[in-house]
């Protein structure tokens, strides 16, 4: 799913300077798909860092995010992987008028596989290696979506599926009709493969 967009400067960074020691704890990506710069403040603090607003260098970020092996995710820089502390999952995706979800790195995501509802009423979307959540702002707009039995779920039936009802509960997307699967949000990072802070 995800297209290799890693900047060629990047690439010969690495090759240049192949050992550089990698980075943990400074760098965040919020729920609302917002990244943040953790200085040691914040790091101490447990807070969540300054927003970058800087498109540049967000851009930069977007392209040369990449997840290891052991499901950290974490953000190429030069020589240098700069591992990123998850909020809640590797990618926030809000809805878009002309490409349905759109990515905190501007993807289009396309060929959704999964869709999940949480405990606490979070929507995640998995289509290959990536696992976003939608942000909360659109969560609604998507419930509306929601079919149980072939019928428009009203906020009531979906809570009472939420909480062990029966019945498939549906979301048409794409020409697809994909059956919503029940996820307990602290399982999500397991069950999915990635681990929100990353450690050496």
């Amino acid at each position: 799913m995800l297209i290799d967009t890693m900047d060629d400067i990047v690439k010969q960074a690495m090759a240049k300077w192949p050992n550089v020691p990698h980075c943990y704890g400074w760098l965040g990506l919020d729920a609302r798909g917002g990244w943040r710069m953790r200085d040691e403040a914040a790091q101490q603090g447990g807070l969540p860092g300054d927003r970058l607003d800087n498109q540049k260098l967000v851009g930069f970020i977007n392209r040369n995010y990449l997840h290891d092996d052991r499901g950290n995710w974490y953000f190429q820089n030069g020589p240098q992987r700069v591992y990123v502390n998850l909020e809640v999952a590797p990618f926030i995706a809000r809805t878009d008028p002309q490409q349905g979800l759109l990515l905190q790195t501007e993807q289009a995501l396309t060929d959704v596989e999964r869709v999940c509802l949480s405990d606490a009423g979070a929507v995640l979307f998995v289509a290959g290696d990536v696992v976003a959540q939608l942000d909360d702002r659109d969560v609604a707009q998507v419930l509306d979506k929601f079919e149980l039995a072939g019928a428009p779920a009203s906020d009531e039936a979906v809570m009472a599926w939420l909480e062990g009802g029966d019945g498939d509960l549906t979301l048409p997307w794409n020409g697809a009709r994909l059956v919503v699967e029940r996820v307990v949000g602290a399982d999500v990072p397991q069950r999915f493969g990635f681990n929100r802070i990353p450690a050496p």
